[in-house]
């Protein structure tokens, strides 16, 4: 099973204020309370990709690291080699399942996206064990954004899949979307 090593992210919600003080051409304001952080991540607004953060997955499965590498908007991946002039063995031979380290840096957009994706039932479970690491891990630090990490259907309020899992037809599904909508953590 993978695990999180190096999690970082600075608390810099007073340069998020600031930039979104801006794009309105207002003077910059006091530093935000919680209240006003879960307003602003909810809306998606353009300064909160000033929210960054960075991780390491240790272990993770090959074919899962692939996964999370198909993310490009807001997100950078660095994962080790297999390259068999790197690590002197056959690359042609290593399985998928061949653990590797893969690091990430995103911002807070890029966090909201993935999960969309990588929480959704239709998602392996293994690539959503992975995310739910990283949003285990958001939420210490940033609770308002780990509370809008979400999959799609929760996200859009019904299921956009052709072929869905039948979760947004259920009880918790209706609980989650009231939880999500709330103005609560």
């Amino acid at each position: 099973m993978a695990y999180i090593t190096d999690f970082h992210h600075e608390d810099n919600w007073q340069a998020v204020k600031d930039a979104t003080m801006t794009t309105i051409g207002k003077a910059t304001g006091r530093y935000p309370d919680d209240t006003w952080k879960l307003k602003l991540l909810r809306c998606e607004h353009s300064p909160i990709r000033k929210l960054k953060f960075s991780w390491r997955w240790r272990d993770l499965p090959y074919w899962v690291s692939v996964h999370f590498v198909r993310h490009k908007i807001g997100i950078e991946h660095f994962v080790k080699t297999q390259r068999t002039d790197r690590t002197g063995i056959d690359r042609g031979e290593l399985p998928q399942g061949s653990f590797v380290t893969h690091e990430c840096e995103a911002n807070a957009q890029a966090m909201i996206q993935i999960s969309r994706k990588r929480l959704c039932a239709c998602a392996s479970p293994e690539t959503t064990a992975a995310w739910k690491l990283v949003r285990d891990e958001v939420a210490k630090t940033e609770p308002a954004l780990a509370h809008l990490m979400v999959r799609e259907c929760v996200y859009r309020g019904y299921c956009p899949e052709m072929f869905g899992c039948g979760y947004d037809k259920t009880e918790a599904f209706r609980e989650e979307l009231e939880k999500y909508r709330g103005d609560k953590i």
